[in-house]
């Protein structure tokens, strides 16, 4: 079965993340999508949550701060400076979060969740990487998630994790004969 981005299916839709977890908002996602194809779709929702700051930026990482807001002018500054230099790493505790809902031909929808845990870095390193990573720091590795090699960061990383936990109760679905992929035929 081929998988195809929204713009590859030809599907356009402004959808609103108005949820009060990564879960909701996904699956707000993916039923949208679904209701304009009626196939398998997968949508995610992913953040970081800071534990000092009240799980800040949580569900609305992507549009902390302002949607167009650069993240390394002003997203990534904005949280270093707010979790004072000297503080210990243990209180700059955070992880990154991937929720993954797939909606189902008959309806159903299925749920996923990967994470991972590190601290937020006293400054931006790495190249390797988007959004918050080049602050997500792994004391485990001596390294931001944005140092990782891509293979290393692919194992390891909250969207990997849920990725292969959404791959397996996919492969469950259709070895139940559940659905039956008519392009194969």
């Amino acid at each position: 079965m081929p998988v195809v981005s929204m713009k590859e299916a030809g599907i356009e839709a402004d959808i609103v993340e108005d949820g009060t977890s990564f879960a909701e908002n996904a699956q707000i996602k993916a039923s949208a999508v679904f209701e304009k194809c009626h196939d398998i779709v997968l949508a995610d929702d992913s953040g970081l949550e800071i534990d000092y700051l009240n799980k800040e930026p949580g569900i609305y990482s992507a549009r902390y701060m302002g949607e167009d807001t650069s993240y390394h002018i002003k997203k990534l500054a904005n949280l270093i400076s707010r979790l004072e230099r000297g503080w210990p790493d243990e209180k700059r505790t955070a992880r990154l979060v991937c929720a993954i809902a797939a909606v189902l031909p008959n309806g159903e929808v299925l749920h996923s969740e990967g994470t991972i845990e590190g601290i937020i870095g006293y400054e931006e390193q790495g190249e390797n990487g988007f959004g918050y990573d080049p602050i997500f720091y792994l004391p485990q590795y001596g390294c931001t998630t944005a140092q990782l090699e891509p293979d290393v960061k692919n194992e390891l990383s909250h969207r990997g994790k849920a990725l292969r936990a959404i791959k397996e109760q996919l492969r469950k679905y259709c070895e139940e004969g559940a659905y039956e992929d008519t392009d194969r035929q």
